[in-house]
């Protein structure tokens, strides 16, 4: 169960080589650093980038416990944060989906209860309103925006600590959500990732308490124009608590995660190719993560940065097919993090809690540019 829980909540090139001294070799240009503190400590957050530019900041899990219903709107320009409202309901472990007339959707999460109740946000009001409600109380689910404009609403846990196989899909024109079919498996700490056809892939995640909990290597693949999910091919590595993103190539890279224990972190990634329907080993990391679920970013030019599980963010070099690290760190390898692209190509990290269970109130900015000084 997630910690949310326990604390309540062929051709040649012809080239020469001019070697150059070592104190001249060039330096990565990109690196992090942190530009502003937030109003209030949080993880289990979410983070989205709203038609303006602006970041909105929603919820999470406050120290100590408890799930928060305040709001932070973040200006890149300034790199400052404001309130701006607050939710009808505290909420931590929720999905927050930009839809394709700027609103954004909080679904589900949990507030002491499993929620069921959908909100709203109009940039244009800075109002949350009721969006009606899902079919189930679910937190931890993932939420996965189609090419029609729906949402697919896939697992997580619900009333009773129950984990769920069942799937729904919302309409944001009508307010309402219906319910499609469902995986062969319970999933939570999963991750979704919609496949360049349209079609969104279900990989690993858990299900069970300790110490009877099941982490899945199988993955499952949702099709919109049947409604219903089938299998596809396994990891080699049974993981949960990773993160997914899909390369421009089309193919999906499986990134971290942990065994069944919670106690063996993994630097590993694959790779699912979707024509084959297979998972081949990736480029191993520099360091082991976990609880990093939407903290990788697809960056502009096709490389994944990622930010969370560890002090210090890497690259994944799509053309070398390497990791890189990320010069600057932050004071902790926060997990339930949230990260965002920014539209100039920057990334914005903020939150997530500490190996002590601390929440941090702390914003970092990647910069594809070191900033002038």
């Amino acid at each position: 169960m997630l910690d949310i829980r326990v604390a309540r909540l062929g051709a040649l090139a012809l080239f020469s080589v001019v070697a150059e001294p070592a104190g001249l070799r060039a330096k990565p240009a990109d690196s992090i650093e942190k530009i502003a503190t937030l109003h209030i400590a949080r993880a289990a957050h979410t983070a989205t980038t709203l038609g303006s530019g602006k970041v909105l900041i929603v919820g999470g899990m406050a120290s100590g416990g408890g799930s928060l219903d305040d709001v932070e709107l973040f200006d890149p320009a300034r790199n400052m944060l404001q309130r701006v409202g607050s939710l009808a309901n505290g909420r931590a472990g929720h999905t927050a989906t930009l839809l394709g007339d700027g609103r954004v959707l909080i679904a589900g999460g949990y507030d002491g209860e499993y929620l069921q109740t959908v909100e709203i946000f109009d940039p244009a009001t800075n109002v949350f309103k009721p969006g009606g409600s899902l079919l189930e109380t679910r937190s931890e689910h993932t939420a996965t925006l189609l090419p029609d404009g729906r949402i697919l609403i896939v697992g997580g846990v619900g009333r009773g600590w129950t984990f769920l196989r069942s799937a729904e899909m919302y309409d944001p024109a009508t307010g309402r959500s219906t319910s499609v079919g469902s995986m062969s498996s319970p999933r939570e700490g999963h991750t979704a990732t919609r496949l360049a056809d349209g079609r969104v892939l279900v990989i690993g995640g858990h299900s069970g308490r300790r110490p009877n909990v099941t982490v899945y290597a199988s993955a499952e693949i949702f099709d919109p124009r049947t409604g219903r999910f089938e299998a596809t091919g396994s990891m080699g590595t049974p993981r949960h608590k990773h993160d997914a993103i899909r390369l421009d190539d089309g193919r999906v890279l499986v990134i971290a995660g942990a065994d069944r224990s919670d106690r063996v972190h993994f630097a590993t990634t694959e790779i699912y190719t979707p024509g084959p329907a297979t998972f081949e080993p990736g480029p191993e990391m520099r360091h082991r993560r976990y609880k990093i679920a939407r903290t990788s970013v697809l960056l502009p030019g096709g490389n994944v940065l990622v930010t969370s599980g560890a002090r210090t963010a890497e690259l994944f070099d799509v053309g070398a097919g390497a990791f890189r690290e990320i010069p600057g760190s932050m004071p902790d390898g926060y997990r339930f993090a949230a990260a965002t692209l920014l539209r100039d190509g920057d990334v914005l990290i903020s939150g997530g809690y500490s190996d002590r269970n601390e929440t941090t109130n702390g914003v970092w900015r990647y910069r594809r540019e070191s900033p002038k000084r």
